[in-house]
């Protein structure tokens, strides 16, 4: 079975357009679990433009709830993180610009510095994963670098799907990447910019065991509910 997780950081966004205490994220967390979601994604940026630290100790503290933080390379980050116990740490890029994840990571010119933090996770049992871009290259420096898994910057493939403009190129590096991948022992997962569209075509992949969505999934809620929407994602990415 693909696992699909969710990420609810926007719900901590709207939260914070008021300052005040709702909607929840340590409540949507639980509510997104129970309404079938496998694990839950937030991501403790630099800023706390989002979640913030309270948040991510109360959630990363609920039981039976398999929490994927997201954070950047920063040391200062890294050591929140070994103190928040997460089962899940997914390592990303970091722009106080950016509007939202511009990228994979640049695993060449961080070599050093990765193998380090990825060793630092290894020692408290947490599973480690790499946000990159399809690269074969990449791909390679993960495995060396020790990481359990890779998560696959799908923002490219899923802007193309979503302007109709041609996405087979794209498609076909993920699909080459996500081969090597499962080759070299590291656990594949797919993440940024899904929707329903772009999910179908990405299960045709069998090597890619988990789906990471977040902003398209919390804003089709709006309109129909988190379990319908969850629901919906799961028949996805486990039809047959």
């Amino acid at each position: 079975m693909k696992r699909l997780g969710v990420n609810i950081d926007h719900i901590a966004t709207i939260r914070n357009a008021r300052g005040e205490n709702h909607p929840d994220p340590i409540f949507a967390a639980k509510f997104v679990k129970k309404s079938g979601a496998d694990s839950i994604t937030i991501h403790l940026r630099e800023d706390r433009r989002h979640i913030n630290d309270n948040d991510a100790k109360q959630i990363c503290s609920i039981n039976k709830l398999l929490v994927n933080l997201e954070i950047s390379t920063n040391y200062k980050m890294v050591k929140s993180a070994i103190r928040l116990k997460p089962n899940f740490v997914c390592f990303v890029p970091e722009n106080r610009k950016e509007i939202t994840t511009e990228g994979g990571l640049n695993l060449k010119k961080n070599k050093i510095k990765l193998k380090k933090i990825i060793s630092l996770f290894k020692k408290k049992k947490i599973r480690t994963s790499l946000f990159i871009n399809p690269s074969l290259n990449d791909i390679k420096i993960s495995k060396e670098l020790k990481s359990d898994c890779i998560e696959i910057h799908t923002g490219r493939l899923s802007n193309l799907v979503k302007s109709n403009k041609n996405y087979a190129n794209e498609l076909k590096k993920i699909i080459k990447c996500s081969s090597l991948a499962h080759k070299l022992g590291l656990e594949v997962h797919a993440g940024h910019g899904l929707d329903y569209k772009t999910t179908k075509l990405l299960t045709k992949i069998k090597e890619i065991k988990e789906f990471n969505i977040g902003h398209y999934l919390v804003g089709e809620s709006l309109f129909y509910g988190l379990p319908k929407i969850i629901k919906n994602f799961k028949r996805i990415i486990n039809r047959k």
